[in-house]
């Protein structure tokens, strides 16, 4: 199995489909990083880690299961004709959900008045977050796993590409989640993302395509707008005088 590493092909099939994985993982990422916040910060991380770990033990076993995930693209049922499948089911309800809960995480931070903090302790509230991860985790990962079997034809080359592409993903965790944590106009604007992509997996899942490359266009060009406003603020902080 690993001799199709060995070859140039191989090799740049493993770096190309690393490369779209940390991509396609993106979105899972800032949804992890925003639910974990909810928790006391002792527990974020462990919750970071462990939905990473657990969205990754997903994909593989999907990979594995392959026959059966191929299986989820065939209509079983048929709506205003046209042919549904399990796959239609999944998106269509991970996107309303997404939908459902961005919009609902953009109306508390900009109208809510309670303190999170206090709200998000015990173990309850560790398992709920888990859950809502794990989840979003099921839903990122068909598209994940589609994309894989779309690019590679290796099931060594697929496994070890999401191996990699999440331990790139646990390192970057950390610091993002800082980072949005520290700039809430940035954590309104990765809401925004979660609904957008909750928009495309609705779509997906009624079966009108949206191309990718388009979404993730205009999220890196909001983000680049958003960063250069955030050195703009910078930089016209009032000095005090000593």
């Amino acid at each position: 199995m690993l001799d199709a590493l060995l070859t140039s092909e191989g090799l740049i099939a493993l770096v190309t489909l690393t490369a779209m994985e940390i991509v396609l993982g993106i979105d899972n990422v800032v949804f992890i990083a925003i639910l974990a916040d909810k928790l006391p910060a002792t527990q974020q991380g462990h919750a970071r880690r462990l939905g990473l770990c657990l969205a990754l033990i997903i994909r593989i076993g999907l990979l594995f299961a392959i026959s059966w995930m191929m299986g989820l693209t065939v209509p079983f049922v048929s709506v205003l004709g046209r042919g549904v499948s399990g796959r239609d089911l999944i998106l269509l309800g991970g996107g309303l959900f997404l939908i459902f809960k961005a919009t609902w995480e953009i109306f508390d931070k900009v109208e809510g008045t309670h303190v999170e903090r206090t709200a998000g302790k015990g173990r309850g509230a560790f398992i709920a977050v888990l859950l809502q991860i794990l989840l979003l985790d099921i839903v990122f990962s068909l598209d994940s796993v589609i994309t894989a079997v779309g690019m590679a034809n290796d099931l060594a080359i697929m496994v070890i590409a999401m191996v990699l592409s999440m331990l790139v993903m646990l390192g970057a965790a950390g610091p993002l989640s800082g980072f949005v944590e520290r700039h809430p106009s940035v954590k309104i604007l990765a809401l925004a993302f979660l609904l957008l992509i909750g928009v495309m997996l609705v779509a997906e899942g009624m079966g009108s395509h949206l191309p990718k490359g388009y979404i993730y266009f205009a999220m890196a060009f909001s983000l680049f707008v958003e960063l250069l406003n955030l050195r703009y603020r910078a930089k016209r902080r009032p000095v005090t005088p000593h």
